[in-house]
């Protein structure tokens, strides 16, 4: 097994503690085999080692590859997942009857079942009741359940912590009635793997002590992306004789969701353990000198990161880089793909949220390409919401389908009115055959609360309305349906986490554009009815979520848009910390390519991510160009960030190349950072909007968004640090101090 100098190191380790930084690609999964196989020679026991993997592909690529390097007859240490883990220690503990036997369940459907009981049980209001059985509200109980059990806090202290939407009040209480509903049932959830054990053995000194001192090495993959349960449940089975080695990369920390921290692999790890020996694992295997050039400006920016470069091991791939705009681009580069004798298969399109997939989805329709989708559920014809507005403007050409008491259940459906399916039903029947909305002393009306009866009728005079609307084109009708179901307000007011309602808002945003885009409705609506299956040979549809640990020679990136990848809007602005996690996911989203990287902004309204002037791409891809040509090395070569540019070079072995700075023109739109505080009240001058003055700021105070009262333009949101304004006479920036906030 050939090593690099850095692997060789972390394999070769000595006593005591160790924390690995490795970069994307660096070859992990090699290296820790090796630490593995080192330590059986070494005479470590197999039973005293314990490897922990992240997920169960990773564990059983782990093992697959251990088996094939180990001499043979040799014994293999236990390769588990946290969970698995926790299992082990749930059965042990309940034989010794330290834990009351519980049945796993693992299906959707029955949690559900169990979350739709406890919120029946702790609402007893019929609206807020109505609104908590929504699907979306149920899936984020069940994510504030797991987080609960992640962070080991108490429900009510996290509830105060966590800005949640509106709806969500009863979240405290319905936990408690769930662990009380698991409890008598005899019932537990996967997290539940790791809760019960853990809350067992911290408040029993002895049953502690009966799992401790059994290992000798605990490693720990992807160690940055660990929450409060595995980390505590880590630190009590290694005790004070285990050596902990933990591998990661904070720059990858992209589950704070969950309940992981990008401090874990320096302060929490100190806190923890103690003292550890630092190891770096900075070259990768995966791409060339561009993407690892492009890597590193991307995370630049980020304060809490490790201070490593990523470098590109010799003979790695030539990386391509290209930023482009629009949907031609996309098809143009699938299509040059293909016929340089690449398959579809060999691709993969990220995206920040599943929303930004549906103009993709739709544009590969329309041109015959196939694709899959990692989650088949967010097929864009799936989607209800989807669904029920096809269904809107088919009734605008089929005024028949007012008859159709199944076509208006759908329509009544969604978006929600916060109304029981079993009376949109009855209403839909009687609405189908007598063609007239109930009068208000109607039994089929009891009970509503005077904002839903509105909805209702405000929803049916609409179905009415639209046979007489069927030749406006499909932009002004589809946009004309939203604004009269309310239907931003509705879908925020649904949602539980503010982020899923932003994400079904701009779901409508990205429907209107794209009818915008289409000239007869009919060609519109059958485009959003088309029947579509996953194709086993096209290219790859999913989340930078969903494409942690993987890698493909074509990535694309799309909607790299302001608002969109930095994700925010003007009632969930963008901290300094949520910025940081975004650019972590940008890097994450980047480093999946080996061959070609495709970073794909909208055009329109939409102004490019902030994310694609800190990569500095052309910057990266000239000085690649440089190192792939020996010739051009010596030459001196302008660029934005000459320092970073520099230690890479140093770091590659090539000082010869001068980098300098490029000197900004007069009136030029900086690209890159500055080190002064906006503040609400600086009055300003810009190149085309003229004379306003700051009303608010967001965002990283080094970078931030800010909103201006233009005299002549109204209000408009401009990226301070790259739009071209100037401050009037007497108006002063001030040094930002440590920590502050704009």
């Amino acid at each position: 097994m050939r090593l690099t100098a850095e692997q060789r190191a972390v394999v070769e380790h000595g006593d005591g503690h160790a924390r690995v930084a490795a970069v994307a690609g660096a070859g992990k999964t090699t290296t820790l085999v090796a630490r593995v196989l080192h330590l059986l020679e070494r005479g470590v026991p197999a039973q005293r080692i314990l490897v922990l993997m992240f997920n169960r592909s990773a564990r059983e690529d782990f093992q697959r590859r251990l088996l094939d390097m180990a001499p043979a007859g040799q014994r293999m240490p236990d390769v588990r997942t946290f969970h698995s883990l926790g299992h082990r220690l749930t059965q042990s503990l309940t034989r010794w009857g330290a834990l009351a036997p519980r049945r796993l369940i693992s299906a959707d459907w029955q949690v559900e079942r169990l979350l739709r009981q406890a919120t029946l049980e702790v609402l007893e209001d019929g609206e807020h009741r109505d609104m908590a059985l929504e699907t979306d509200t149920l899936e984020s109980l069940a994510h504030f359940c797991g987080l609960v059990k992640a962070e080991m806090v108490p429900a009510a202290s996290l509830l105060e912590r966590l800005d949640l939407a509106e709806g969500s009040e009863h979240f405290a209480a319905a936990f408690e009635r769930l662990e009380s509903l698991l409890e008598e049932h005899g019932l537990m959830t996967y997290s539940d793997l790791l809760y019960r054990p853990l809350r067992a053995l911290e408040a029993d000194a002895a049953l502690a002590g009966r799992v401790q001192g059994y290992l000798d090495h605990a490693i720990v993959d992807e160690y940055q992306d660990i929450n409060q349960a595995q980390l505590r449940l880590l630190a009590l089975l290694a005790g004070r004789s285990a050596e902990v080695m933990a591998v990661g990369d904070a720059n990858q920390c992209i589950y704070e969701w969950r309940g992981a921290h990008p401090d874990t692999m320096r302060e929490h790890f100190n806190a923890t353990f103690g003292a550890a020996a630092d190891y770096p694992l900075s070259i990768t295997f995966r791409h060339g000198h561009s993407l690892a050039l492009l890597a590193n400006h991307a995370i630049a920016a980020n304060r809490r990161r490790p201070d490593q470069l990523c470098l590109a091991a010799p003979g790695n791939p030539r990386t391509e880089l290209a930023v482009e705009q629009g949907s031609a681009a996309l098809l143009a580069t699938l299509e040059q793909w293909q016929r340089g004798g690449r398959r579809l298969d060999e691709a993969c399109l990220l995206v920040r949220s599943w929303a930004l997939s549906v103009p993709v989805q739709l544009q590969l329709l329309q041109a015959g390409i196939p694709f899959r989708l990692s989650r088949e559920d967010r097929f864009v014809f799936r989607l209800p919401l989807v669904q029920a507005l096809a269904g809107y403007l088919r009734l605008s050409q089929t005024p028949a389908l007012l008859h159709d008491p199944g076509h208006l259940l759908r329509l009544l459906e969604q978006p929600t009115p916060f109304v029981a399916r079993e009376r949109l039903a009855a209403l839909a029947q009687r609405l189908a055959h007598t063609q007239h909305y109930p009068e208000r002393d109607d039994p089929l009306l009891a009970g509503l609360k005077p904002i839903q009866r509105r909805n209702l009728k405000r929803r049916w005079s609409l179905l009415c309305e639209l046979p007489r609307l069927a030749g406006w084109p499909p932009a002004r009708l589809l946009a004309h349906i939203v604004d009269a179901l309310d239907a931003e307000k509705v879908l925020k007011r649904a949602a539980a986490r503010r982020e899923k309602g932003e994400e079904d808002v701009r779901l409508l945003d990205v429907l209107i554009e794209q009818a915008d885009e289409t000239r007869h409705i009919d060609t519109f609506i059958e485009l959003l009815e088309r029947p579509v299956e996953n194709h086993a040979g096209g290219i790859l549809i999913t989340t930078v979520h969903g494409a942690k640990g993987l890698e493909w020679p074509l990535v694309i990136v799309a909607g790299v848009n302001e608002e969109d990848f930095p994700h925010y809007s003007r009632d969930n602005p963008l901290t300094a910390e949520r910025l940081e996690e975004e650019r972590r996911l940008f890097y994450v989203g980047v480093t999946r390519a080996r061959d070609r990287l495709l970073l794909l902004h909208d055009s329109g309204e939409h102004r490019p991510s902030r994310f694609l002037a800190e990569t500095a791409w052309q910057d990266c891809r000239c000085i690649a160009a440089r190192l792939e040509d020996v010739g051009e090395s010596e030459a001196t070569v302008v660029v934005e960030s000459p320092e970073l540019i520099s230690r890479y070079l140093s770091a590659v072995g090539h000082d010869s190349m001068r980098p300098t700075q490029r000197v900004q023109a007069v009136g030029e739109a900086s690209p890159g950072y500055v080190s002064v505080a906006y503040r609400p009240g600086l009055k300003l001058r810009h190149a085309v909007f003229g004379e306003g003055e700051v009303v608010v700021v967001e965002g990283d105070p080094a970078d931030p968004v800010i909103e201006v009262n233009f005299t002549q333009a109204g209000r408009r949101r401009l990226l301070a640090c790259r739009a071209p304004i100037e401050l009037l006479p007497g108006e002063t920036l001030h040094e930002p101090v440590q920590g502050e906030q704009a």
